[in-house]
């Protein structure tokens, strides 16, 4: 974001965009705790208001995986969650999702045995490139762009992290550690208002996006 702040710690309005993605949680009443994992040289978050149903951990890894296996642990010792306990991961970079799409992902995967995320048909025409040039058009068709939340088992969350730990560069969402096991997350269409913050043009539109949702102040 070409800033010496860390980008969760950005104000949208009067909120951080960490506190923004945290409230997006905190609007599902079945969520019993939202834990926010930091780098254990964070500071910055002991400046924020503490709510109900919110803490924070001081465990973050080097990578998305170590991070999110990190938090397991903290979970099973602060709530003692148990293997079958449903856990949600969601990025601090997503200050926009909506509760209705929250609320349809709980409700659709909450049966499955395996799990599922919230995800988009990809729209877009893709092209591969090589050198600067079109290599070739890559069939859209069954192709969607994963989000978060996603939403797996404990056990089998913290399973999935610990057997690919060791090609953990390649894992970045929970949903390609549980495919790591040969299973199929359950896919669950979401808004395209849920975007992911990551360069300064989409400030903006997330501004925009929190405006019409009635969450800026």
């Amino acid at each position: 974001m070409g800033n010496a702040v860390p980008k969760q710690y950005f104000r949208l309005g009067r909120q951080t965009m960490l506190e923004h993605a945290v409230d997006a949680l905190l609007a599902a009443p079945d969520l019993e705790q939202v834990l926010v994992i930091v780098a254990p040289d964070d500071i910055a978050h002991r400046q924020l208001p503490r709510r109900p149903r919110l803490d924070f951990a001081a465990v973050g890894g080097a990578t998305r995986a170590k991070s999110v296996g990190n938090g397991l642990r903290v979970l099973r010792a602060m709530l003692r969650i148990e293997d079958n306990d449903w856990v949600l991961v969601h990025d601090a970079a997503r200050p926009c999702l909506a509760r209705d799409e929250l609320m349809r992902l709980i409700d659709a995967v909450s049966m499955d045995e395996v799990g599922g995320l919230l995800a988009l048909p990809v729209a877009d025409t893709l092209k591969r490139t090589a050198d600067g040039r079109v290599a070739q058009t890559v069939d859209r068709d069954g192709l969607w762009r994963a989000a978060t939340p996603q939403m797996f088992r404990a056990g089998l969350l913290a399973r999935a992290l610990e057997e690919t730990r060791a090609g953990a560069e390649g894992v970045t969402d929970e949903s390609a550690a549980v495919e790591g096991l040969r299973l199929h997350p359950r896919v669950v269409e979401g808004r395209a208002t849920n975007i992911k913050v990551t360069v300064p043009s989409d400030w903006p539109l997330a501004e925009a996006i929190l405006r019409a949702q009635g969450r800026w102040s």
